[in-house]
């Protein structure tokens, strides 16, 4: 398993794939943005043998070296993204959906006909630096894990049933059907309409607003890459907490200005106790109280099917390892399990997946030497779940534990 290390690094290279011109170049360093950027030559060579390949009918998709991975990839013969790491353990799966969400906030800041047809490369470079707070936060070490299990970052309110209502309410009285609210980037509660948001701006919209400086409210153009490539929408957020958001998807209208402090009282005021309970959401993601068994350090669960997550890292915040050391360990292990014993990002068919004794249920990872943290995951129909574990768990009761803990998350998700 990886360990991203103070000096791991991760470059990201744009380029118009017709004449190889950097449209812009993005890095970062032990998690956090960095000014360090690759020369030109090197950027002039990657950008080359690829271009190399593709002249002789050849794909060239990824290469490893013994301390660096590059993953290449087109969009619509007009893009070229290449991303290179020297963070240990880096898998070319995570490198290549963090490129599809690249691309994908790319067309939700300036709309696909900008990529696919450059008039002008000196302006879309220009329009291009409004996504790279967007695209930073893919490179750095976030919270959140959306980007690379393409399922929506979540969170369950304690009193769920009465915010989804007030939510469906405030939609009507709005005109609009796509309404979310969000506590630091994940939802907390939404719309059908918004739920039915196709990948990849279900998860791109909450990566987007909280990547946004703080602000009362916004008006902001977006286009939805899957649902709306060429036709700008309006994405308007409202600060109703510091930390909890409301965003409408909406056309022309209804104007910012129609959405004043009196309508907003009068739908949100009466549930000012529970939205101040989500507010903790943030980072424990389940209700306060909810049983978790005292070996469990981080946990997430994937609904295959609705393409939402519960991911946190929070229990047990006294022990070892360090939160993002957790939050790396579940997503690499994601990873693994993703592309060596479970259908990668998405529930198989029952008649496609062969017969049951053919389709692993669950499966464990325990590290060492000196460490014995332990990683296993268990798939139960269409649900997904991998847990961490302190090194006291036994290795004989995993299996037992990982799914009582999937059975007691299933009314939640």
């Amino acid at each position: 398993m990886g360990d991203e290390g103070p000096g791991s690094t991760v470059h990201l290279l744009c380029l118009a794939a017709s004449s190889g011109v950097p449209l812009f170049c993005r890095s970062s360093s032990g998690g956090a943005p960095s000014r360090q950027q690759l020369p030109f030559s090197v950027i002039g060579s990657l950008n080359g043998v690829h271009m190399f390949g593709q002249n002789l009918d050849v794909q060239l998709n990824s290469a490893r070296t013994e301390d660096t991975t590059v993953v290449w990839k087109s969009f619509h013969d007009s893009i070229t993204l290449i991303a290179v790491s020297s963070e240990e353990g880096t898998s070319e799966l995570s490198l290549e959906r963090m490129l599809h969400m690249v691309f994908g906030a790319m067309v939700l800041i300036v709309g696909l006909e900008e990529l696919t047809t450059i008039r002008n490369v000196e302006r879309l470079k220009k329009e291009l630096r409004a996504s790279y707070c967007l695209i930073d936060s893919f490179l750095g070490s976030s919270e959140l894990i959306g980007d690379l299990t393409q399922c929506v970052d979540s969170a369950i309110p304690p009193e769920g049933s009465l915010m989804q209502e007030t939510l469906s309410g405030f939609a009507e009285a709005t005109g609009t059907a796509f309404v979310s609210l969000l506590v630091s980037g994940r939802v907390v509660a939404a719309t059908e309409g918004w739920w039915r948001l196709g990948m990849p701006e279900a998860v791109l919209l909450p990566w987007l607003v909280g990547s946004l400086p703080p602000q009362a409210a916004r008006d902001y153009p977006v286009y939805l890459p899957h649902g709306s490539p060429k036709v700008p929408h309006r994405l308007l957020t409202l600060t109703l907490l510091r930390g909890l958001e409301l965003c409408l998807l909406c056309g022309p209208r209804p104007p910012l200005g129609q959405l004043d402090p009196q309508l907003l009282d009068r739908w949100w005021q009466p549930l000012l106790e529970p939205l101040r309970a989500c507010l903790p959401l943030g980072p424990r993601v389940l209700p306060e109280g909810f049983p978790l068994h005292s070996d469990i350090l981080g946990l997430l669960l994937l609904h295959l099917e609705l393409r939402r997550c519960l991911f946190t890292v929070e229990p047990s915040r006294d022990k070892e390892p360090s939160p993002e050391q957790r939050r790396r360990l579940l997503r690499n292990f994601y990873t693994l399990v993703a592309t060596t014993h479970f259908p990668a990002g998405s529930a198989e068919k029952e008649e496609d997946a062969g017969s049951p004794a053919q389709r692993p249920r669950a499966c464990y990872l325990v590290l060492g030497p000196g460490v014995g943290w332990r990683l296993v995951a268990v798939q139960l129909g269409l649900r997904l779940l991998l847990l961490l574990l302190s090194p006291q768990s036994p290795t004989h009761g995993l299996r037992s534990l990982a799914t009582h803990t999937l059975q007691a998350l299933t009314p939640f998700l």
